[in-house]
């Protein structure tokens, strides 16, 4: 056995207090992590809230039998590896325990040696699915699942610190500026969790106006306020044993930080105009394009909350930081989108260049959109550097200004950046400048007003 490998979670079910622990005593050794029930119906309780890889089962038990706990358990996780005990011996236990998916059967009395080797075949099983499902993921990861196009190292780390993120249920902060993918990380990580079967709920806290988040997050009751019609569970209860995906986190008022954090830190919500307080069980996935510890320092976001959601901290790498991955990601897009009114198939190496040589304040999202253009403008197979826009096109060829560098390296100064680009691109459009960069005109607006670039 394997020391270090401590997450295969074998359940005990037996009404007699004296077999349980006696089950207890065989298994200590082996670092499984083991759980124990006395009927059925703890069994199932534990089972809603621990996704078990094996249970070894008494036939005989009152209430709720063997049997028919093994089938409600395999209903409930398909996966599960399961062993019913009997002292009976009967054929047609037996034959019965099988036909309702039991992987084995094992006669009282039986020795420890015997049981142990029996269940340890169970976790080779589990040790050698998990193997193939880690291979699995990183191909998946390797050929572009949720957008995570990249082979650089900065995207590789990236994708290696995800995957060692997701299986823990620790608040992970996401960093990154606009348009980078920061919500694809998110889905990735609660894809990759143990609740991956549960919902994935996405708040942008910048678009939602201060007069209604509270309710939006927390859900109301009946006449709470003004058009409250009918009550409302909220977006944090509706995300309950699944991830809440808090995006632009920073945009959040001290007020709905403070009452954020209470529910984070009780783990219970209190819907607007109610007495009483609901449990939940959720994770808590946040992202920033923000500087929060300056905000901390600035009082613009408070220090409790920062250090509740500072656990784990992956930080996505701007495209001008991974310019050797644009032509598989252009690539990606250009399959993608190839069905979309575009008959273009591939692209020129001039215009690769040119897409190369931008610095894509906008990021991943502004290539997409590029892409998206450059496809519809295409009069055959090949993308050339007529069909980019002029701005990106003049790049390789030193024909057009560069974009506006930072101030300095903070996330404020880059996303200011964006927004004085996006601006200059749309020709001070305001709803081509959003499109550009992938956020709501309401937002746009607020940016624009907190950096100073309003007329």
């Amino acid at each position: 056995m394997d020391n270090s490998e401590t997450s295969f979670k074998l359940l005990l079910v037996d009404d007699e207090p004296g077999v349980l622990s006696s089950l207890r005593r065989i298994f200590l050794d082996d670092n499984y992590d083991l759980y124990m029930a006395k009927n059925g119906q703890e069994a199932l309780s534990k089972a809603e809230n621990s996704p078990f890889d094996a249970a070894l089962i008494d036939l005989k038990m009152p209430g709720m039998d063997g049997i028919t706990l093994l089938a409600k358990l395999k209903r409930m996780i398909p996966g599960i590896k399961t062993m019913i005990i009997t002292g009976h011996g009967r054929i047609e236990d037996a034959v019965r325990a099988m036909q309702e998916g039991a992987e084995d059967f094992i006669e009282k009395p039986f020795t420890p040696a015997a049981i142990r080797k029996r269940v340890h075949q169970f976790y080779r099983i589990w040790a050698l699915e998990a193997e193939n499902r880690m291979l699995k993921e990183d191909l998946v990861f390797r050929f572009g699942a949720y957008q995570l196009v990249g082979q650089s190292s900065a995207m590789q780390t990236l994708k290696e610190q995800l995957l060692k993120a997701a299986p823990s249920d620790e608040p992970v902060l996401i960093l990154g500026e606009t348009g980078t993918g920061k919500e694809l990380v998110a889905r990735a990580i609660h894809q990759y969790s143990r609740r991956s079967t549960r919902p994935f709920v996405p708040v942008d806290c910048a678009s939602i106006s201060e007069t209604v988040i509270e309710s939006e997050l927390f859900g109301h009751v009946k006449g709470a306020f003004t058009g409250a019609h009918i009550a409302s569970i909220g977006l944090i209860r509706s995300a309950d044993r699944g991830t809440l995906f808090l995006d632009e986190i920073g945009e959040l008022s001290l007020t709905m930080q403070g009452k954020l954090l209470r529910t984070l830190q009780e783990r219970e919500v209190r819907p607007v105009g109610s007495v009483k307080t609901f449990p939940v069980d959720i994770r808590i996935v946040a992202a920033t394009n923000r500087n929060l510890k300056q905000d901390v320092i600035d009082k613009r976001f408070r220090n409790d909350l920062y250090f509740r959601l500072n656990v784990i901290v992956l930080k996505v790498p701007p495209l001008r930081d991974r310019r050797e991955d644009i032509p598989l990601i252009v690539r990606y897009f250009i399959k993608r989108f190839r069905s979309e009114h575009s008959h273009a198939k591939e692209i020129s190496r001039k215009a690769l260049e040119c897409l190369q040589a931008f610095d894509w304040p906008g990021n991943v999202r502004e290539l997409e959109n590029t892409i998206r253009s450059a496809m519809a403008m295409a009069s055959g197979d090949l993308i050339t550097p007529e069909d980019l826009p002029p701005y990106i096109s003049g790049k390789a060829q030193g024909t057009s200004s560069r974009a506006p560098a930072p101030t300095d390296d903070s996330l404020a100064s880059y996303e200011k950046m964006a927004l004085v680009n996006a601006l200059a691109k749309s020709n001070g459009n305001r709803k081509h400048a959003a499109r550009i960069l992938g956020i709501g005109e309401a937002t746009l607006y607020r940016k624009i007003k907190r950096y100073g670039l309003g007329n």
